[in-house]
């Protein structure tokens, strides 16, 4: 592999190669001739047979068309339908992004419009979809990628480099093992570091938002981590108890790159951007600041499900569909070109939802399954989904039409979108007075990207946003943007307030609870997980009050307000959903490492899953090593 470029460049006609560099795992060949961009695409392919890698054909700089007239000339070959927002040059790249509301109209039948601008310009155009709904935060982490072109471009081919490096057969002991950092026997700081003799690779990098202390955090310190030997980040999904510490690694000089969805990209980062404000707000200094948060997106990879990529010489890796939030994935590592196939399967929901299919249960080969416990109790069972949605909209009910307020404490992804679901149908339907929905905190930009990601969706919601039937951008509901704006709904009338933090540890809705927790008409319903010691837990074990931080003073409030507890919406699997993921493997594993949850929990369902399945179970703590070969 150390000569790859140079054979694919001796396969192809001589005189046409400008060069030939890596991007990342794929292969890119810039042409200095024109009739060989056009039409080169057989002899292309014909090469990707023989070496089994992908190659793309792009110009090389000095044949691209002028920027200014490569814009006209796109403008007038896209049908103005497509509605083009905003059209984003990479030179270096020989690449034009063309950022559109309706892409498949930018890229026409067989992707004939694509052939044309490129036919025309030279350059490579690709085609992304921009939020049906306005957000300055995500359209300012996309705009990061652009930035340094020159940069990235490096960056890119550097990881190439280190994938297609040759090795020493020497040293190619077959062995192979994972190291949990964080998330063993708890749900928070996710973290674990996979090892073989060539690689070392992160997979995940959470906080566990609900402790303080070095608790917070995964052990970094581990003597078995070195972020200088790290040759890859992975990341499973945004929410913070496995995304918040990766801008904290490009601080402390970790440079290489992290793999995601782009959908957990851009809510990674924006929760990322939350989390340094909440440190302000609580009077503390945050662990990093926003340019290493542009660090984290500046080094990003992002691969669509089911995209085979090599990410070490002898690593590769598969995102699969976890079903737990938007873009959320199960990692499938092939090790040692089949020597052993690992899955982590981070969060996953084994169960369709409003907003997402359920999880995949199939892979090409498994051998070692490290999958989550959080619900893994065998008391851990939800009611059905309906009978879930019916009880929220009969609390909503009883709430509403007694003049009353409710609260619904959201994660700012998954949960917060299914209840936007589930109300906007119930109202669009009559089955709950017309009031308004108000969304404050984070939910709003991330409602955004959702619109920006339909391909990541459920089939029947992905279905309404391309029929123009988008539920997102309803008119019930309204955008709370300033803290005065916030105050008006608290004094206001009957509502619906959808706000972050659902664990209710700091954020928008502790100040709603703060303010209506003593009115026995309005309603609380918590649904997210509550972990122990938090103020969510408490109220779910019957706390009569609670003691909020107002500026410094403790202020104790009375809780009377009407309190409902549902666990049926969870993005996480109930303990029957796991054990019925277990049962629908294919194949089935030799292997399983439980984690992220309780320790009781953890326990339980490895031992259902090894009298069951009589596969070896094993429930690593925090700094235990696990050998999978």
């Amino acid at each position: 592999m150390a000569d790859i470029l140079k054979a694919i460049e001796e396969q192809l006609p001589r005189g046409v190669v400008g060069s030939t560099i890596f991007e990342g795992a794929n292969i890119v060949v810039y042409t200095t001739d024109i009739a060989f961009l056009k039409s080169g695409d057989a002899k292309i392919k014909e090469v990707v047979n023989t070496i089994k890698k992908r190659i793309e054909l792009r110009a090389d700089k000095k044949l691209l068309m002028d920027q200014a007239l490569t814009e006209k000339r796109i403008r007038e070959i896209v049908p103005k339908e497509a509605d083009i927002a905003q059209i984003i040059f990479d030179p270096q790249r020989s690449i034009v992004i063309i950022d559109t509301k309706k892409p498949g109209l930018a890229i026409g039948k067989a992707g004939s419009i694509l052939k044309e601008i490129k036919c025309e310009t030279m350059w490579t155009p690709a085609v992304q979809r921009s939020p049906a709904i306005k957000s300055k935060i995500t359209n300012k982490i996309r705009e990061v990628l652009y930035q340094d072109n020159n940069y990235r471009k490096k960056f890119l081919n550097n990881i190439g480099e280190k994938i297609y490096k040759s090795w020493n057969p020497d040293k190619m002991e077959e062995w192979i093992r994972i190291t949990a950092l964080g998330g063993g026997r708890q749900v928070g700081r996710s973290c674990f570091l996979l090892q073989t003799p060539i690689s070392r690779v992160l997979i995940d990098c959470g906080v566990d938002v609900s402790s303080s202390g070095k608790d917070k955090y995964p052990y970094l310190e581990a003597p078995e981590l070195d972020l200088n030997t790290i040759d890859a980040v992975i990341l499973s999904h945004a929410h913070l108890d496995h995304s918040g510490l990766i801008p904290y690694l490009y601080k402390m000089g970790y440079t290489g790159p992290v793999y995601m969805t782009a959908p957990t990209r851009d809510i990674s980062a924006l929760m990322a951007l939350d989390f340094i404000g909440v440190a302000y707000k609580q009077a503390s200094a945050p662990l990093f600041k926003s340019t290493d948060i542009r660090s984290m997106v500046k080094h990003s990879i992002t691969l669509h499900y089911q995209e085979v990529t090599d990410i070490t010489p002898d690593i590769r890796i598969t995102m699969y569909n976890a079903g737990h939030t938007l873009g959320s994935a199960m990692i499938h590592f092939n090790i040692g070109n089949g020597l052993h196939n690992y899955v982590y399967s981070g969060d996953i929901k084994f169960g369709k939802s409003r907003c997402l299919e359920s999880a995949t249960s199939y892979f090409p080969r498994l051998e070692t399954l490290q999958m989550e416990a959080t619900y893994g109790g065998r008391d851990n069972n939800y009611p059905p989904r309906k009978e879930s949605e019916e009880e929220l909209l009969n609390f909503v009910n009883d709430v509403v039409t007694n003049g009353g307020k409710v609260l619904l404490p959201e994660l700012g992804t998954g949960h917060a979108q299914e209840k936007m679901m589930i109300l906007e149908d119930a109202m669009r339907n009559g089955k709950i007075p017309k009031i308004p929905i108000y969304i404050d905190g984070m939910i709003w930009d991330i409602n955004a990207i959702h619109t920006a990601y339909p391909d990541f969706l459920s089939n029947s919601l992905r279905a309404n946003i391309f029929a123009d039937k988008n539920p997102f951008v309803s008119e019930i509901f309204k955008q709370v943007g300033s803290a005065q704006e916030r105050k008006q709904v608290i004094e206001g009338g009957p509502c619906i307030v959808l706000a972050t933090s659902g664990m209710l540890v700091g954020g928008a809705s502790v100040e709603y609870l703060r303010n209506w927790a003593d009115s026995h008409v309005n309603g609380l319903c918590l649904s997210c997980y509550q972990p122990a010691g938090g103020l969510g837990r408490q109220l779910k074990e019957g706390a009569k009050e609670a003691k909020f931080d107002v500026n410094g003073r403790i202020e104790t409030v009375p809780i009377n307000l009407k309190f409902l507890n549902i666990d049926g919406f969870s993005g996480h699997s109930s303990r029957n959903e796991l054990m019925a993921f277990m049962n629908s493997l294919n194949p089935k594993p030799r292997k399983v490492i439980i984690n992220h949850g309780e320790q009781s929990k953890c326990l339980d369902l490895a031992s259902s899953i090894y009298k069951s399945q009589r596969t070896e179970t094993t429930v690593p703590k925090n700094l235990e090593t696990i050998r999978l070969r």
